[in-house]
């Protein structure tokens, strides 16, 4: 994984998925779940609230957390907001076209217990950059008000320096509150709350939908809370971000909706251990899978919405739900000004999403994605040529630009946007190399290879430390996109040596040796589950040159990549099963 100074990290704004890849990426996760833990620790049986700082090495942790007692009767027996006008701490947060907010009276509460340790904690803390502030639930409700009061004595540069990250925190304010920081860009970027599909507590102030009958009830007062920030909304089946604020309410409620029935309303309250999740996360927001999609035909807005809802566990059944999203994107699209580059960011990741769907519903016909566009038999494959096109004109626009600026301790393009550009690469530079073999060229990578995927390869391999295979990879082997875009290069120039040697073309010799190493160079991205399955699809050009390879080296040969093909073993590689 790329590392970067920690000076560097947080100086763009940054939205939704490139935020969590950021926080993934950097460490700040799991660095905050494990400050977390460290305090649940240290917290006494006769403490009801404890805050710590933690010295990291890329970073300064300022962890909340309360006790399970505190936690139960704050959100189980209240829910009462409070007006802005009792809350002279947050005025800062008026204006003339936002005049008031409300707040939970809880987490106010317990924020004003510690008004004087927080002040001087505040004056501490002043050059502590970058700067993480989390806590788990009731506790990230306390973290998310003293986030706010630290950007308020903050200037532009450090308060894009500062994140806010809390694991199952209920909402804390009404709609006036969401404004107030959905309307500062800066402010609102800084907000990334972690939410398990299972943990209930975060769902207990959204609003509730009338057909909702699964959801927990509470007073009507409660229906005035609306969320800010960038939610990760996390289940077994993967995980999404969403920044829009309806949108968040409704897959809160969705969700809930979904779990209800495995979830016992008379259970002891109990409180949401985010270990596993923060696990799976680290793996799932880099790693990006193909989520499973099971429509035949699926317009590429509509692919983008599946695979959010798929990522958090809500059937796609629930049809309005779907639409209703739809619609909000497309507005919001309307409405975006066209010379924004978060709206092209966004605009690529529904053509990204379009691909992921393409190459799931490849895998049927026996070839894969690869080869499936190389023949493009077929209207779909005609689409893919567009959205191609503009993935590649986006990013080499992006790459250029990087190399255009300043260059700073190696930090040419932000780590924002870097895994971004890593998924498109190993998702786009494989249909690239399709159409340069069709045409009947020879050697990719040195006649034919854009600079703008060179760059891409060269900024991601800054401090990689070499590909280890490990359970992770394994199991999600099956929704991974090949980690070198260049796999089919290689397969072709494989082919091309096999018909030399069929042919009695060139050094005999030579053409073997390369030949055996390519073999090595397979074995070890499949030792490493570096590749995707469908190079073993019978179909494919793998498996075609694997055929004329076969019949070359005869029955005496034996390798381990001539043994693994040979057995039938590869089979299992799809399913993690494969051990070597």
């Amino acid at each position: 994984m790329m590392k970067k100074p920690a000076h560097l990290l947080l100086e763009d704004d940054v939205f939704g998925l490139e935020l969590a890849n950021l926080v993934v990426s950097s460490g700040f996760l799991s660095q905050s779940w494990d400050s977390i833990l460290e305090l649940y620790r240290e917290l006494n049986p006769s403490e009801q609230i404890r805050f710590g700082v933690y010295q990291k090495p890329n970073c300064t942790v300022i962890a909340f957390v309360t006790s399970q007692t505190l936690t139960k009767h704050h959100l189980q027996e209240e829910d009462e907001l409070v007006s802005s006008s009792f809350l002279p701490l947050f005025h800062f947060l008026c204006t003339k076209s936002n005049p008031t907010f409300s707040i939970h009276k809880a987490a106010v509460t317990i924020f004003s217990s510690l008004r004087d340790q927080l002040t001087n904690l505040k004056n501490q803390i002043s050059n502590s950059i970058p700067l993480i502030v989390t806590g788990h639930s009731v506790g990230g409700s306390v973290a998310s008000l003293f986030t706010l009061w630290l950007l308020e004595s903050m200037n532009r540069v450090d308060a894009k320096r500062v994140l806010c990250i809390t694991f199952g925190a209920p909402l804390i304010g009404d709609e006036g509150l969401q404004q107030a920081i959905s309307r500062n860009s800066k402010w609102n970027s800084c907000f990334l709350h972690v939410v398990a599909n299972q943990d209930f507590v975060p769902r207990l102030f959204v609003s509730l939908s009338p057909h909702n009958t699964n959801a927990m009830q509470i007073d009507s007062g409660s229906v005035a809370y609306q969320p800010f920030g960038t939610y990760l909304l996390c289940s077994q089946s993967g995980c999404t971000c969403i920044e829009d604020p309806e949108e968040v309410s409704k897959l809160l409620v969705a969700v809930g909706s979904e779990t209800a029935g495995n979830q016992n309303p008379n259970m002891e309250f109990e409180i949401f251990n985010y270990t596993e999740t923060v696990k799976h996360v680290e793996y799932t927001v880099i790693f990006q899978g193909i989520s499973k999609l099971g429509e035949l035909k699926v317009q590429p807005l509509r692919a983008g919405i599946i695979l959010k809802l798929d990522a958090v566990g809500v059937k796609r059944t629930q049809q309005p739900l779907t639409e209703n999203m739809e619609r909000r994107e497309q507005f919001r699209a309307l409405k975006q000004n066209v010379f924004d580059p978060n709206k092209k960011l966004n605009k690529m990741k529904v053509y990204m999403a379009y691909l992921e769907w393409y190459k799931k519903t490849s895998m049927p016909e026996k070839e894969g994605y690869y080869d499936s566009y190389k023949r493009k038999r077929f209207k779909k494959d005609m689409d893919v040529i567009r959205y191609k096109g503009e993935l590649n004109k986006y990013w080499k626009k992006v790459v250029e630009e990087a190399e255009r600026m300043p260059q700073k301790e190696n930090a040419t393009l932000n780590i924002t946007w870097l895994y971004g550009g890593t998924n498109y690469r190993r998702m786009v530079e494989p249909l690239d190399i399709a159409d340069y073999y069709s045409k009947g060229l020879k050697n990719y990578k040195a006649d034919g290879r854009s600079e703008h995927y060179k760059k891409l390869e060269e900024w991601l391999e800054v401090d990689t430390p070499t590909s280890k295979p490990d359970n992770r990879k394994k199991l999600n082997v099956s929704n991974s996109l090949t980690e070198d875009s260049c796999f089919w290069e290689h397969v072709e120039e494989a082919l091309t040596l096999c018909k030399s040697l069929r042919n009695g073309e060139g050094d005999g010799e030579l053409t073997r040796r390369n030949l055996v190493t390519f073999e090595v160079y397979v074995m070890e991205q499949i030792k490493n589950y570096a590749v995707s399955p469908d190079i073993f699809l019978k179909g494919s050009s793998f498996m075609r040159w694997w055929r004329e390879y076969e019949s070359i080296i005869g029955n005496l040969y034996i390798s381990e990549l001539t043994d693994l093909m040979k057995t039938g073993k590869y089979d299992k590689y799809a399913d993690g099963s494969l051990d070597f």
